[in-house]
């Protein structure tokens, strides 16, 4: 029997313009391929972790002494938050797109009981856990959990910050307060915030538990390190009932990062074999995002999408999302139904957007790590070409004259 010996495989270089990952900052692809040692236990990747532990917090803002990172992409961190769920726990979780929906399948996973489990192992359909289905476009209103977790005072609730699969910003401040006045512990879906928004999670005390992602708005390599926050009353609260899982146990995994009973110690307690390489690239997007400032690529963030959004509208186009990071639009009416069409002849010339992955079937254009006039404006003009490809009508001199009137003067970076 002979087997075949592949050829090396080479990966074209692709412009990721959907809703993550981004594509990594050149500065930290150079500190992941630079790193000198594979010895995760090497004093200099040690002291790595601390640093980047330190970083975390501020970039989060967060007192939060369980604030590390979890080896692996936001599900890792997802799962890593999920675990102090255990069966039975009462869960109000509200959906309104493709991750959150994900997120409360998890949710489900971990809240039902044996038999539940039994009954449908991969869909178990836990009677504890309320699902509130919100239409896909619409956000979770402060309104919305106030009138929930007053009904049905739960012990979790659970919300996504930014709902990526419909590009949706739902309101962090009224989940935060709904779950104070109504005694709930929040658990947030950070994954795509982190790293984009100006925002400080001690400001939110309502929410016990968050979770996000590297390769996202902190541009940083996938399988790398997800980062996680816990507050005091979620740790107690996990101390008190246990959770089965070892790899992914807040507690155990806090002591890989030298934090036990709440405190920084000099070194883990907890064994786990990290990559040195992922702390190294990890770290540097940690500096990056603090040397450049949250507010700064905050606003930066709402700068170009807003040209994005403006370009995409005069080429006919109708934008449903509020997110900075991502514009999610439908295609002009003479070209509805052929969203799939225009993504795959986009993607086949290695510009990445994104088709959205439950109905409704619509347009997903990102700009992570995009925020210079020339990345926008190349995203603008790819767009602008797939179009026209399809026998739509765009005025070329008309975005041309947008891009250069935002452009010309006010946004030269």
């Amino acid at each position: 029997m002979t087997f075949q010996i592949f050829p090396p495989l080479e990966i074209p270089e692709t412009l990721a313009a959907g809703p993550g990952p981004g594509n990594t900052d050149v500065r930290v692809l150079k500190a992941f391929a630079g790193a000198g040692v594979a010895d995760h236990m090497q004093g200099d990747v040690l002291r790595g972790m601390i640093e980047c532990k330190h970083m975390l917090r501020k970039i989060w803002g967060t007192g939060n002494a369980y604030t590390f990172a979890v080896a692996g992409t936001g599900w890792s961190a997802l799962d890593t938050m999920f675990s102090a769920v255990m069966p039975g726990d009462t869960v109000v979780a509200f959906t309104n797109g493709t991750f959150s929906g994900i997120d409360v399948l998890t949710l489900r996973i971990k809240a039902a009981t044996p038999a539940e489990h039994a009954a449908s192992p991969l869909d178990p359909q836990a009677a504890s856990v309320t699902v509130v289905e919100v239409p896909h476009g619409q956000p979770v209103t402060a309104e919305l959990v106030e009138a929930t977790l007053a009904e049905h005072k739960p012990k979790w609730a659970f919300m996504a910050h930014w709902e990526t699969g419909s590009g949706r910003v739902n309101d962090l401040r009224g989940f935060s307060e709904a779950c104070e006045r109504h005694g709930a512990m929040g658990l947030v879906d950070a994954v795509s915030s982190l790293g984009v928004e100006d925002f400080a999670i001690d400001d939110y005390p309502g929410v016990a538990g968050w979770a996000s992602c590297p390769q996202k708005g902190l541009c940083c390599l996938p399988l790398t390190y997800a980062p996680v926050s816990f507050t005091d009353a979620y740790i107690e609260a996990l101390k008190s009932t246990g959770a089965y899982t070892y790899v992914h146990n807040p507690i155990f995994e806090a002591r890989h990062w030298g934090i036990v009973d709440g405190q920084d110690v000099e070194k883990g307690t907890y064994h786990r074999t990290h990559s040195g390489y992922a702390v190294a690239a990890f770290h540097e997007s940690l500096r990056l995002t603090l040397q450049e400032g949250l507010a700064k690529r905050s606003m930066s963030y709402r700068t170009h999408e807003k040209v994005l959004r403006d370009a995409v509208t005069e080429m006919g186009c109708e934008v449903t999302s509020d997110m900075p990071s991502l514009i999610v639009l439908n295609l002009p009416s003479a070209l509805s139904g052929r969203e799939m069409e225009l993504v795959q002849n986009c993607r086949a010339r290695g510009f990445g957007i994104w088709p959205t992955l439950s109905e409704p079937v619509q347009v997903r254009i990102g700009i992570l790590n995009q925020l210079n006039r020339e990345a926008v404006s190349r995203i603008v003009r790819l767009f602008a070409e797939a179009i026209r490809e399809l026998g739509g009508e765009v005025d070329q001199d008309a975005i041309e004259a947008l891009l250069e009137s935002r452009y010309g003067t006010s946004i030269a970076a």
